[in-house]
């Protein structure tokens, strides 16, 4: 956990995407010095994997970077049902590139080049309200609580892996219907990870054993159903 001068008493972990290392490294060090713990990507797949791997409560994405580009990759992550607040810091000035930002979900805009302190002040603003916009959606002894990234069982939390919490996640947002396996794995995992239905049964056996009254039944040869 990093603190710096006592400003942020909770570590907050951002994702940055951005290509041009010194840019990047230079946005880190200011960031981390605001006391947020920083991970910084310099390609769209990095990225993606990242966001596999790691819990984050706020990504600041570069747009023309390589393999997968900033737009596409908010554009996955909002369609595996990832509200993650989101900033674009690009160049792109233009009302047409301003637009398809927005409509592959992001939720705020700052052209390079750029004061760091107005990013330091938006990314704040930003922060906050992904907090406030995130309700908490309850299933019957499970609470799902988007804005922390986290799954509460009789009001106690799951210690639960990223993956576990997405997957957990998906469930209780489709709760009563089928999730197929093909949906667990396009929001779950990365496509340069490979994945078997032994994989996944691992991790529905492990949801099973901390989720108490509700239970996860079996739809054979297509998924699984959450019923609380």
């Amino acid at each position: 956990m990093k603190h710096s001068h006592g400003r942020l008493s909770v570590s907050i972990k951002l994702l940055l995407l951005e290509d041009d290392l010194l840019l990047g490294e230079s946005i880190q060090d200011v960031l981390e010095e605001e006391g947020y713990d920083v991970t910084l990507c310099r390609n769209g797949n990095e990225a993606l994997d990242a966001t596999f791997s790691k819990k984050f409560d706020g990504y600041l994405l570069d747009i023309n970077v390589p393999l997968l580009d900033g737009l596409s990759l908010l554009g996955s992550l909002r369609s595996a049902q990832d509200q993650t607040p989101a900033m674009f810091l690009t160049s792109h000035g233009d009302m047409e590139t301003l637009s398809i930002a927005y409509e592959n979900g992001a939720d705020d805009y700052l052209k390079k080049p750029f004061d760091i302190q107005e990013l330091i002040v938006r990314l704040g603003a930003l922060l906050r309200k992904g907090k406030s916009k995130s309700p908490l959606q309850s299933l019957g002894s499970l609470v799902l609580d988007e804005g922390h990234k986290r799954i509460l069982v009789d009001d106690n939390e799951m210690m639960l892996t990223p993956k576990e919490y997405q997957l957990m996640a998906l469930l209780m947002r489709h709760c009563g219907e089928v999730v197929t396996k093909e949906m667990m794995i396009d929001a779950i995992w990365s496509a340069s990870e490979t994945m078997s239905e032994g994989s996944i049964r691992v991790y529905i056996n492990r949801l099973k054993n901390l989720i108490g009254s509700a239970q996860i039944h079996n739809v054979r040869g297509f998924g699984y159903r959450l019923v609380p």
